[in-house]
């Protein structure tokens, strides 16, 4: 497995990360088991992965706390907490005060079963909260770090409400930001001019979310959305196949599959540093970690795909 410095922290880390949330939950939104999650934690621990990505949200801290037992020093995990007091609407205005913040913070570390953690995001923060996070809860995080709880100070966009990236347009003018997660993928790669430019200029780690999702998982899905984006004007699609729209993707000296393609794409992508990767399955794992070990599409196949994709940030992707 490749390695990468995620920016400014100096920390060590593969390009590919497990991520604990998204439609799979490490296996837990399917039925399985917590011994079935722990186990697929530890696949990727096994093949290289050593960067762990959880959040209070996903209800995956036990199991990455427990995947780790005995090989936490050579683990970076990233977790986050949001903003909102819970069971309040997450796009709204019921803030957690700072020293709120900083208590249940206490919660993800116990959930780890760790007495630090490397990377801690404000998690999933709109364009208007972004404000009260600076101004309100940075001192959280700092005050956090000065504890030793956390190492380095994160920042997640709500990508599915944010497409456009707004949040972390404004949040990277400011200067106390270790690393950001935004999304990007190949039917919305706006984060290449308006977060990835930035995050390289400031040397800002970054990590990769919505690489795949719903939206890339299958030829029906992909075919949908990209109906929505032609009938809504913002890309010519007379050139696609209705029914397999990134059908151009496969094939011989190409790739396996449009999710291989997908997850190549962001993996050369420059400011890219770590392409999370979810799952709940061992052997979709071993998948989706040789597809990030794959080298970069063959630039024709590139530049079609910002051709019929470039200007689009309407969408997710999810």
């Amino acid at each position: 497995m490749d390695v990468t410095t995620l920016g400014r922290t100096g920390l060590s880390v593969s390009i590919a990360g497990l991520g604990g949330g998204g439609h799979s939950r490490l296996g837990l939104s399917h039925g399985h088991s917590f011994e079935h999650s722990v186990a697929v934690v530890r696949a990727a621990l096994d093949a290289g992965v050593n960067f762990i990505d959880t959040a209070a949200a996903y209800h995956t801290e036990e199991i990455v706390g427990a995947a780790v037992k005995g090989c936490r020093d050579a683990v970076v995990i990233s977790s986050k907490l949001g903003i909102v007091r819970p069971g309040t609407s997450a796009l709204g205005e019921d803030y957690l005060r700072a020293e709120e913040y900083v208590r249940l913070a206490e919660g993800n570390l116990t959930r780890l079963g760790t007495d630090h953690i490397d990377i801690f995001h404000l998690h999933g923060v709109m364009p208007q909260q972004y404000a009260y996070c600076r101004e309100e809860l940075v001192p959280a995080l700092i005050r956090l770090r000065e504890q030793g709880k956390i190492r380095f100070f994160g920042l997640t966009e709500r990508f599915i409400h944010d497409p456009q990236h707004r949040m972390l347009q404004a949040a990277l003018q400011d200067d106390c930001w270790d690393v950001v997660m935004t999304g990007f993928n190949m039917i919305n790669p706006s984060a290449r001019s308006r977060v990835l430019q930035a995050t390289r200029e400031k040397n800002v780690g970054t990590l990769i979310m919505f690489a795949v999702r719903r939206a890339l998982g299958s030829a029906n899905a992909t075919a949908e959305i990209v109906g929505e984006l032609a009938a809504r004007g913002e890309i010519d699609a007379s050139a696609l196949d209705a029914g397999n729209p990134l059908g151009f993707l496969e094939g011989p000296g190409i790739a396996a599959s449009v999710i291989e393609a997908a997850y190549r794409f962001c993996r050369h992508e420059a400011g890219a540093d770590v392409v999370l990767t979810g799952t709940g399955s061992v052997g979709h794992l071993a998948e989706n970690l040789a597809a990030l070990s794959g080298p970069p599409l063959p630039a024709e196949k590139l530049d079609r795909l910002e051709r019929l994709f470039g200007q689009v940030d309407s969408v997710s992707g999810n």
